[in-house]
């Protein structure tokens, strides 16, 4: 690592004032959300400023403090690499260092947009239902310490309930997560929530406010130290925390938000539309179906990446094939999009190599992707007569993963909020049907109509079988057969 550059700093007088907070500052949301938000106000101007709040860890703020918070984002390109310094991060507070200040500055006037990035698991809810989860540890401790939240869901509801009872105006609340529906999603949670905490609350924030639902995309993999070496080299100064990101982005938007109040997104290329779904379910099942669906399977195969994963021909065929036999002929596109220009753009993207998407940190979070990445499909195809084998292979290869062993007998690390219940339910399973029957137990991932679904039971269960006695790649081929 360069110790002889000097450090990025941000320019002075380039400081908008706050009126977004943003919970969950993670590097997919400094490539994506916050370059729209900059570029806004660089055409119309307006003070929308981001104050980053991180959950739990320091780790961001101690790298972006000594930087003003300012950050590279790096666009990874057919030509080379393309950095951009980005200026419009405030602050960063740590919630669990100091929750009263995260609450102070979400409950103030000037803020009107929270956002969120806190991945499918932050929002503490039951994939499979959408509903609150009473029983999670954060919420539990959340509705006990009222001014201590540790959850995105009490923060924003106890933010909001500070507002009412200053009299002030709700904010809106924008997820930038892959959920299906996400804004009606988390108005879901944090009706839940208020309505244990005061009914009152529940029907101002259900009158009042605003949670516009949102489809984002673009691929960040995962900033690693020679990323940072190789960026230093090129600008003669050290970012700590620069982002990588290919070069297309497209963020679509319900334009809903309390008072009208919102950057000008529409200059900037951000589709302001009156329906979200469309977009959703084009981007989560074509995009994320596929990439869960390779991301299981390659790292079993032994694939590193995704675009290592479809420079091989067996999961390049596989990957087409669910595209066009599995996921297209089920969807309504939005209007003006050809579905088969927009799979063709995506693999396309997935085949670029200077996009480093691990399959491992794909692979992540399983318990909450699965429903609405391709346990949705499967659903929805068994209803209509429409096949299922290759995204039951890739939910087989999940089941597989989540085992915590792969094919060379070697140990696999899970990282997902389930992690050990699934281990101990494949590991105390002694038969394939076995090992099936108990993960698809799992009320949280399986809707009971599906789990009991006898047609999907068997199929999962000869894919399972399958991938323990010939191998993911095997298996991917026979599947394109």
């Amino acid at each position: 690592m360069p110790d002889n550059l000097p450090r990025l700093t941000r320019p002075a007088g380039n400081r908008a004032a706050t009126g977004i907070v943003h919970l969950g500052l993670g590097a997919f949301y400094r490539a994506h959300g916050a370059v729209y938000i900059a570029e806004a106000m660089e055409k119309s101007g307006g003070d929308w400023g981001i104050l980053g709040v991180s959950l739990v860890r320091p780790d961001q703020r101690d790298l972006l403090a000594p930087q003003g918070f300012a950050y590279t984002a790096v666009e990874l390109g057919p030509d080379g690499e393309t950095p951009r310094v980005i200026t419009v991060i405030n602050d960063v507070l740590v919630a669990r260092e100091n929750p009263d200040a995260v609450l102070d500055i979400m409950s103030a006037p000037a803020t009107r947009i929270v956002s969120l990035t806190v991945t499918e698991k932050g929002y503490c809810h039951e994939p499979a239902t959408g509903r609150l989860n009473a029983g999670h540890a954060d919420i539990a401790h959340d509705l006990e310490h009222p001014d201590a939240p540790r959850s995105a869901i009490g923060f924003l509801t106890r933010a909001l309930q500070r507002r009412r009872d200053a009299g002030h105006r709700p904010f809106t609340v924008l997820c930038c997560d892959n959920l299906p529906e996400n804004g009606k999603v988390v108005r879901g949670v944090v009706l839940d929530f208020a309505r244990l905490v005061d009914p009152d609350l529940a029907d101002w924030i259900a009158a009042e406010g605003a949670f516009p639902s949102t489809m984002v995309d673009r691929i960040v993999p995962a900033t690693k130290p020679e990323d940072v070496e190789r960026l230093a080299q090129k600008t003669g100064t050290l970012d700590l925390s620069p982002v990588i990101h290919e070069p297309f982005r497209q963020w679509v938007v319900e334009d809903r938000f309390v008072d009208g109040a919102r950057p000008d997104l529409g200059a900037v290329g951000v589709q302001l539309v009156q329906n979200v779904t469309p977009f959703e379910h084009m981007k989560l099942r074509c995009l994320n179906g596929t990439h869960s669906s390779l991301a299981y399977l390659g790292y079993l195969a032994g694939h590193e990446t995704i675009s290592d994963t479809v420079a091989d021909p067996v999961f390049a065929a596989f990957c087409k094939q669910l595209w066009a036999q599995e996921i297209v002929p089920g969807l309504a596109p939005p209007e003006g999009v050809d579905l088969s220009a927009y799979t063709k753009a995506l693999f396309e993207r997935y085949s670029n190599p200077a996009i480093r998407h691990r399959t491992w940190q794909i692979a992540m979070d399983g318990s909450q992707k699965l429903p609405q990445r391709i346990l949705s499909t499967i659903g929805e195809n068994l209803a209509s007569g429409l096949p299922i084998a290759g995204l039951s292979l890739a939910v087989a290869a999940w089941m597989r993963y989540v085992g915590a062993v792969d094919e060379k007998g070697e140990s696999i690390d899970v990282r997902d909020p389930l992690a050990a219940r699934l281990k101990s339910l494949s590991e105390t399973a002694t038969t394939f049907a076995d090992k099936v029957a108990a993960l698809l137990s799992v009320g949280e991932i399986f809707p009971p109509a599906l789990a009991a679904n006898e047609t999907f039971r068997q199929t999962l269960v000869s894919a399972y079988q399958g991938l323990i006695e010939k191998g993911a790649r095997r298996m991917t081929e026979e599947a394109c057969r």
